[in-house]
């Protein structure tokens, strides 16, 4: 995939994984702690020249490290800001032109190991994800290694497929797809059938980002390999030896490189009624 535009969404904790949830600098925290103090006989100005309360010198040095992120270009960051780039420009075009829709460009969210969100704390093994609640993406780079050392599926095509599907989830959501499933309770069948539709988005996006000159010779086929080896039979069978249709609720393989193919083909968003096949 040839690098475009990259976009300025990027927000970037890597390296603060499970740290921030500090009393604060200043504020009650540092009350309640200078209280205790004075009650233990203890003169408030040891605690704080010998450095006792450091909340807020934690909570700066976060806010240093996340300026350090911000500020380094790595190569893995300008990429996926080209891709998230390109999603923005495609679908500021086409959700107004196919839905009749403003487009509001979500966030992606860079992070190591664990993360907090609208959504509740989250790990990197929970892979790539969008919460509805803060509409942001959240993406530990972790798991593109995995998807090519376990799942197979190497390319940055493949990777941009992943970032792309996430973005559907955002489609859905400012369409209120996303809410009419979760008042209908929990299916199972819901369920696949947003993940296909998220799929099938990502198709489009594939489609307009062909015409904007970012697609190589093997881009498509990259993604269509992702799709594959993130369905629900093939990760059960490498995970248990066995298939179990019951539980599942990303979609099988097939029917996700379906559902991306047929957003390829069309670039039609209209075509990816998963609700009604």
């Amino acid at each position: 995939m040839l690098r475009g535009r990259e976009s300025g969404n990027i927000e970037d904790v890597r390296g603060l994984g499970g740290k921030g949830i500090a009393l604060g600098g200043g504020g009650l925290g540092m009350l309640v702690v200078l209280i205790a103090a004075l009650v233990c006989g203890i003169d408030p100005r040891q605690l704080l020249d010998s450095g006792a309360l450091d909340q807020g010198q934690t909570q700066q040095e976060q806010q240093q490290q996340q300026q350090r992120n911000q500020n380094v270009n790595d190569d893995e960051k300008r990429f996926v800001a080209s891709v998230l780039g390109s999603t923005e420009d495609v679908w500021g075009k086409v959700l107004p032109q196919q839905a009749n829709r403003r487009y509001v460009n979500p966030k992606l969210v860079l992070f190591t190991d664990v993360v907090q969100s609208a959504c509740g704390n989250a790990s990197s093994s929970t892979g790539p994800f969008y919460c509805p609640g803060d509409q942001k993406l959240y993406l530990d780079f972790a798991f593109f290694r995995e998807l090519k050392s376990q799942f197979k599926a190497p390319g940055d095509f493949a990777q941009a497929y992943v970032i792309a599907h996430e973005v559907g989830h955002h489609v859905q959501n400012l369409l209120g797809t996303m809410d009419k499933v979760n008042r209908a309770g929990n299916s199972s069948q819901l369920s696949i059938a947003l993940e296909l539709q998220a799929d099938c988005y990502a198709g489009v996006w594939a489609f307009y980002a062909n015409q904007q000159g970012l697609v190589e010779a093997g881009d498509y086929e990259e993604a269509l390999t992702a799709a594959s080896s993130v369905g629900d039979d093939t990760i059960q069978k490498r995970a248990q030896g066995y298939v179990v249709p019951e539980s599942f609720t990303h979609g099988s393989s097939r029917d996700r490189q379906t559902w991306f193919a047929k957003g390829l083909q069309t670039g039609d968003m209209r075509q990816c009624n998963t609700f009604g096949r």
